[in-house]
């Protein structure tokens, strides 16, 4: 009896350790992963530089949006490290508000804004660290550049009350921010927490219609230095 206890246990025992070995398998972390996601972004547009007909606007309003996003990512995993390349279509709204005649005191304010709607497509490259990584629990830090083409087609803006009519901005193509974040991961699922700050001016030029004994000219006496900030949210799946 004894010896058929001790046979079954040697039996048992060679019979697990292939299992173990492969339940170990499968639990090993994968070289690439590929993720989707998708969220929230509220945009502001930090201004430097606003000037109307000649006069410096210091007192400008820049009031924040909600806009959205869609993104695919893969994931290059390195221990801890890891390089996380995305390919993101967003669309930003914002506002820039100011009264006309703030530098006249005694003048009545009148105030104008532009509204600005634009749709992306841009590239982080991002650098990430995993200071939590224990099954299914994990948290990161990452930080990286962005680069931004304007889908200009797309993007629509409105001028009220700047006094001018057929008023017209083009927008910088290509920007870049930097981005920084934190994201947290429960198995597959994970959110993603980032700011970004834009690190160049996104308006090239502003012009309006101006007639001069009945021919319309282009005429630049607009110009407004932005950098968009963006605070954003967002919830995927990492395969």
């Amino acid at each position: 009896m004894k010896k058929l206890l001790l046979l079954i246990a040697l039996l048992l025992l060679t019979l697990s350790v292939p299992v173990r070995g492969e339940k170990k398998g499968l639990q090993e972390e994968p070289k690439i992963n590929v993720g989707i996601k998708g969220g929230f972004n509220s945009s502001m547009y930090f201004t430097s530089r606003l000037e109307l007909d000649g006069e410096r606007m210091e007192d400008v309003q820049n009031n924040y949006k909600v806009g959205y996003f869609a993104a695919l990512f893969f994931r290059v995993h390195m221990k801890r490290h890891f390089i996380q390349p995305e390919i993101m279509y967003n669309v930003y709204k914002g506002e820039i508000a100011f009264n006309k005649n703030q530098n006249n005191e005694n003048t009545l304010p009148e105030f104008a804004k532009l509204n600005s709607t634009i749709h992306s497509l841009e590239l982080p490259i991002l650098y990430g660290y995993s200071f939590v990584k224990s099954r299914p629990y994990g948290m990161a830090l990452f930080i990286g550049p962005k680069l931004e083409y304007v889908w200009k087609h797309k993007t629509d803006e409105e001028f009220e009350g700047f006094g001018h009519s057929g008023i017209k901005e083009e927008l910088r193509p290509i920007n870049i921010s930097s981005v920084i974040g934190l994201g947290v991961n429960i198995a597959n699922i994970f959110f993603d927490f980032r700011y970004e700050i834009g690190l160049t001016n996104i308006s090239k030029s502003i012009t309006y219609e101006k007639n001069i004994d009945g021919v319309i000219f282009q005429e630049k006496g607009i110009f407004i230095n932005r950098h968009r900030n963006v605070l954003s949210f967002s919830l995927g799946v990492i395969f």
